[in-house]
């Protein structure tokens, strides 16, 4: 049988992970605009872009069809499992999870993310990704 303490361990992990992947798709698309008006070369290769557009469709997509997030739903598994509630409160959760999880209506979310989808693809349209190729112009 698993301690307590680990499964509090792994939920603190999945709702660190959960608020990385918010901090990229966010980040990201910030990191996409500014650095084509900086001209930085690695907001535009194709791998970076194709990962960012990945991670808000997933969201999009879950939040259309009415699915939880799976990080949500493990975290919660694993407070159950260490025997709190799915959100009690100790330091990593308290914090993270006031930034993470606030309550509205279910539409206010679709309809949040579905226009940062549609962000991300507007972005995509206007600094389209390159690939990894070597040329004067990038320096890299």
């Amino acid at each position: 049988m698993i301690a307590a303490w680990l499964y509090r361990l792994l939920a603190d992990a999945v709702l660190l992970l959960h608020f990385g992947v918010v901090v990229f798709v966010i980040g990201g698309l910030a990191l996409i605009v500014a650095g084509n008006l900086m001209r930085w070369p690695w907001v535009n290769r194709l791998w970076f872009r194709l990962a960012h557009v990945a991670a808000i469709a997933i969201v999009v997509v879950q939040a259309w069809r009415g699915y939880l997030c799976p990080l949500t739903t493990l975290e919660s598994w694993l407070r159950m499992r260490a025997g709190s509630s799915p959100y009690a409160s100790g330091f990593i959760e308290h914090w993270v999870q006031r930034i993470l999880f606030y309550e509205a209506p279910v539409w206010v979310f679709t309809l949040a993310y579905t226009v940062f989808g549609l962000l991300v693809v507007a972005a995509w349209w206007c600094f389209p990704p390159r690939r990894n190729k070597q040329t004067p112009e990038n320096g890299v």
